[in-house]
């Protein structure tokens, strides 16, 4: 199920801070309350391999959705413990000191469970327990949501375990639908900050054509 043009699902979820502090958050409220845009990234475990160059990625992007009005929220099915004691060990061992945003422990697996985001390749019913065996590490893929202003969800991606993401594919995305929503223009393949736009009619698009591709 895709969320692309549909509300956030408002629910509150455990997350902690750099300081060790822990807290409910609503990403929903958050965006509406705060009138901000968030980017709320998903990513399987603490204390792997890939996860950590994302995590780092995304603080050093920092200042850059900041400049966007954009809130960063990363999140995981890990614990709220586990995520002080990775924030806590240096990048030299494979931490994420440093990293400043929230970070979400769905260690219940609500939210991501609503996102369809989990790792369950198959589910069988066994009968001598009476319960249903998971197949899967039931953690999530790395997925990434962009929430506007009115919690409605303008991007929505879905990675493999192995495949890091592209942090700077976000800041653009970011700066394509704020140039819809601040000009009306439609944003065509490529599109970066500072480049021509088009108005969402045939003529915009037969002139952008023939000027811009060959």
């Amino acid at each position: 199920m895709t969320f692309v043009g549909k509300k956030f699902p408002s629910l509150e979820v455990n997350a902690i801070d750099e300081m060790g502090d822990t807290f409910k958050i609503n990403v929903f409220k958050k965006a509406v309350e705060e009138k901000k845009k968030v980017l709320l990234f998903w990513y399987p475990k603490d204390f792997t391999f890939v996860c950590p160059t994302e995590l780092h990625a995304f603080q050093k992007a920092l200042g850059e959705f900041e400049k966007r009005n954009t809130l960063v929220i990363g999140a995981s099915c890990d614990t709220a413990e586990v995520h002080f004691a990775w924030l806590n060990t240096t990048k030299d061992n494979g931490g994420i000191e440093g990293v400043t945003y929230p970070l979400i422990a769905d260690s219940n697996r609500n939210l991501s469970n609503i996102l369809g985001i989990l790792d369950i390749t198959d589910e069988t019913y066994n009968e001598e327990h009476d319960t249903v065996l998971l197949e899967g590490d039931n953690v999530t893929y790395r997925a990434t949501y962009l929430i506007d202003e009115e919690g409605t969800v303008f991007h929505e991606s879905i990675n493999h375990m192995p495949v890091g993401r592209n942090i700077n594919e976000f800041l653009r995305l970011i700066d394509a639908y704020t140039h819809v929503q601040e000009k009306g223009e439609v944003c065509p393949a490529n599109w970066e900050e500072g480049k021509e736009a088009m108005n969402a009619n045939r003529e915009s698009v037969s002139e952008f054509l023939s000027s811009h591709i060959n």
